[in-house]
């Protein structure tokens, strides 16, 4: 059964830098497309960032885009976000997702992780 399980959320202050890591198991890494969506409450789930198996440039949300970096390691089973220059309104519960196509809808992913909060404050 594949699992995604995300981690390196936690509290920043305006300005800082997290890297949140996604960590498959149980299927096949390399298969996969990566993406990263954010959730705050009572809104619907925002496409941050998605990654390709091949050697085609990371997609961005223009409110990420410059700030933000996606990667991934394919042998490690893991796909990473890079967060710098942390602004308040990036507070939200990061999710991962894979599936067989990069992609803004996540509708079209077929696995999630649990999510990892990140908060950012002034």
């Amino acid at each position: 059964q594949v699992q995604l399980v995300e981690s390196g959320g936690g509290l920043a202050q305006a300005g800082d830098s997290l890297r949140l890591s996604c960590e498959l198991s149980g299927g096949n890494f390399n298969a996969y497309y990566y993406g990263w969506f954010r959730q705050t409450p009572g809104l619907e789930r925002e496409f941050v960032a998605a990654i390709s198996r091949r050697r085609v440039p990371p997609d961005y949300a223009d409110s990420v885009k410059g700030r933000f970096a996606v990667s991934r390691d394919d042998a490690k089973s893991t796909a990473f976000l890079q967060m710098n220059n942390l602004k308040p309104e990036d507070t939200a519960v990061y999710f991962c997702a894979s599936g067989s196509t990069t992609t803004r809808n996540p509708e079209m992913y077929d696995y999630w992780g649990q999510g990892t909060q990140v908060t950012v404050s002034l």
